[in-house]
């Protein structure tokens, strides 16, 4: 799995002019599912996310994780961040989990979430989506089951 992690103070997502995820203070996440990805990588994958120190403390340093803030997610699915454009123009997405095993995950990935007593909301799989936020901080972290980077 690939995530951007944003710190948001707020975030919204809309599908068709409707909103469907909205949160206040917390992250938004954009999630993707790879291919070889199982419902243990989906697990620890909103593990890891719940858990990033990237909240500040009353000193003002990256100390506290989205739990102890007791913030929101606004989880939301994006294969594109499988796109592989190394050496092309037109990026390849082969490495990105068909629709069927990509929804299922990122289903599980929101579970994941939620069995960690944290609020999620969400967009919609495979529409096409709009998402306003506002990046506190700003702060945003890249993360990779694989660990490639």
């Amino acid at each position: 799995m690939r995530a951007v992690v944003q710190r948001v103070s707020r975030a919204s997502v809309l599908v068709d002019g409707r909103i469907t995820g909205e949160i206040g203070a917390g992250l938004a996440v954009l999630i993707a599912v790879g291919r070889d990805d199982s419902a243990a990588t989906a697990a620890a994958m909103a593990d890891k996310i719940v858990q990033l120190r990237i909240f500040n403390d009353e000193n003002g340093k990256m100390n506290r994780s989205l739990v102890d803030v007791q913030g929101s997610v606004l989880a939301v699915s994006q294969f594109t961040l499988y796109g592989d454009a190394r050496g092309q123009r037109r990026p390849s997405f082969l490495q990105a989990a068909g629709a069927e095993q990509g929804k299922a995950l990122y289903e599980e990935f929101v579970q994941a979430l939620r069995t960690l007593g944290v609020n999620v909301e969400t967009g919609v799989f495979q529409a096409h989506m709009s998402l306003e936020l506002v990046n506190d901080g700003p702060v945003t972290i890249l993360l990779d089951s694989d660990k490639t980077f």
